[in-house]
């Protein structure tokens, strides 16, 4: 069985430039404590290495 990322958004996008805001929305995350599952391949990684500081990340 293939590996999944766990991420979850815990700071606001709320003055953040717009390509991080467009990141955070293509991860599929909306508000402050949503979470999504998302296979772990390089695109995702890459996208949650861009907004690390704004998501926690755990391995499944």
């Amino acid at each position: 069985m293939a590996k999944t990322l766990k991420v979850t958004l815990v700071k606001s996008t709320i003055g953040r430039k717009d390509d991080q805001i467009a990141t955070v929305a293509a991860l599929g995350l909306h508000k402050i404590r949503s979470t999504v599952e998302h296979p772990d391949n390089p695109q995702i990684r890459g996208m949650i290495n861009k907004v690390s500081h704004l998501v926690s990340v755990e391995e499944k």
